[in-house]
């Protein structure tokens, strides 16, 4: 008997007839002779309303206190499928992440899986019982409920997926893959049937929303493969894997374009042009966990330079306070953030052979009449900090530029529109919806990196 590890975001189980077919999907897996463990979301918005509560409460509300609170949502889900379930015939038992045995670290809001101990997981999976786990929450090494940050839910999933010994775990979204860019933008993105986890990984990285980073990390470290599909169709999704001759034969050049808003560039002005000062500046980031995106330092004028890095729009308090020691410490001139910037950045395994990739997307946007803040490369990715009210544009014209439209062939629908199919197989793509891009952070603030964290915030969707 096979286990089968599956995900449901936070759409998938928004109401009660959504949580009802799910029910109906997990029953039917389980009545093909599979074991279940399902891993569950927030139902809809309910981890933006309990952020909007605890801000109400206190403008800076402690960790620890919010991943209690923040935990609940995905208990909520649990409990509320295990009874559909029931309701259908089946046996289903739910686990908080403590309950699954799924170990942290002790840093709140973004702690790190170390351990799963999924004994408890497995017992109930051998006595015949669905077993639903909340997602995105585990119990630190000091005994307190901590919450794995965006996309937890995801890690979650993977993270079992591995310790139960599955062969696949399937995470089920609103939409029905992962694209060439985000549908919501640019009317001919097509669905990518079969994608490597380096590739993922970038376009994880570079905003595309589908997965959670840490998971496709998770999955690749143990090779796991992840089946993303849609829980409102039975239609085949996308497979994210390690290449393959296949894959590689069928790899295009570049495989998406995709873009994040949710950033911000700060930058620490006047700091001494000295060894050791810029691991003074990026130990004090780190030491506050905020995560570094491309870091530029300018040429030294009077002994002095510039440190410019991008970071995530919600870390911005936590950049604040760190920064606003040492620029004390080091007498710098002081720093500031801006949150008007946007990330858009090409991926694809193809570029390693062809040097005119990056000549291409800066000659693209040369023409687009587009300023160019910062440039960061990997060998499958090329990423670029823009203005925000410019993206996407670049978006659509970048997708075009690179020959991603014709991936897709496109029918008259009867309302006159243009539908994309994948070449082979051919199969309907799905209706617009927001894949490829990061949410809107937060207005900018002048002078400071303070800022305050988008409440809109589906980490596990």
């Amino acid at each position: 008997m096979s286990i089968v590890v599956q995900k449901y975001g936070g759409t998938s189980v928004a109401d009660v007839v959504r949580i009802m077919n799910v029910a109906r999907r997990i029953v039917a897996t389980a009545e093909q002779g599979n074991q279940v463990c399902a891993v569950v979301s927030a139902r809809g918005d309910t981890t933006d309303e309990l952020l909007e509560l605890a801000r109400e409460i206190s403008p800076n509300p402690p960790e620890r206190e919010m991943d209690m609170l923040l935990s609940t949502g995905e208990r909520i889900s649990c409990a509320l499928l295990a009874m559909a379930i029931d309701r259908l015939g089946g046996q289903a038992v739910s686990f908080t992440g403590s309950q699954a045995g799924i170990i942290t670290d002790t840093v709140h809001t973004k702690a790190r899986i170390l351990d799963i101990r999924a004994f408890r997981v497995q017992e109930a999976l051998d006595t015949g019982h669905i077993v639903l786990v909340a997602g995105f929450q585990g119990v630190s090494t000091d005994k307190a409920v901590t919450t794995l940050g965006r996309g937890g839910s995801d890690t979650t999933a993977v993270a079992l997926a591995h310790a139960l010994g599955a062969e696949v775990c399937e995470i089920y979204t609103d939409v029905d893959g992962v694209y060439t860019a985000n549908p919501s933008v640019v009317a001919r993105a097509c669905k990518i049937d079969r994608i490597s986890y380096d590739e993922m990984l970038e376009m994880a990285a570079a905003g595309a929303q589908v997965l959670a980073l840490r998971s496709v990390e998770y999955a690749r470290k143990y090779d796991i493969p992840i089946h993303v599909r849609s829980s409102f169709s039975d239609s085949e999704g996308t497979w994210v894997r390690e290449d393959d001759e296949t894959m590689e034969l069928e790899q295009p050049i570049i495989r998406a374009v995709t873009y994040s808003t949710d950033d911000a560039k700060v930058t620490v002005r006047g700091v001494p042009d000295k060894p050791g000062v810029a691991a003074q500046v990026f130990s004090a980031l780190a030491d506050a966990h905020v995560n570094v995106d491309m870091i530029i330092q300018n040429v030294s004028e009077q002994g002095r330079s510039d440190i410019s890095c991008v970071i995530a729009a919600e870390d911005g308090p936590a950049a604040d306070r760190a920064l606003r020691d040492i620029v004390a410490q080091l007498g710098a001139s002081g720093y500031d953030a801006d949150e008007r910037v946007a990330k858009i950045s090409v991926v694809g395994a193809g570029m390693r052979a062809n040097p005119w990739v990056a000549a291409k997307m800066f000659s693209t946007l040369a023409d687009l009449g587009i300023n160019i803040d910062m440039i960061s490369t990997s060998p499958i990715k090329i990423s670029c900090v823009i203005e925000e009210a410019r993206v996407e544009e670049a978006v659509r014209t970048l997708h075009t530029a690179f020959e991603l439209d014709d991936q897709c062939v496109y029918a008259e629908t009867p309302e006159g529109g243009a539908a994309a199919k994948p070449r082979a197989p051919a199969k309907k793509a799905a209706p617009a919806k927001k894949t490829g891009a990061a949410k809107k952070g937060a207005p900018a603030k002048s002078g400071s990196a303070a800022k305050k964290a988008a409440p809109a915030e589906k980490r596990s969707s």
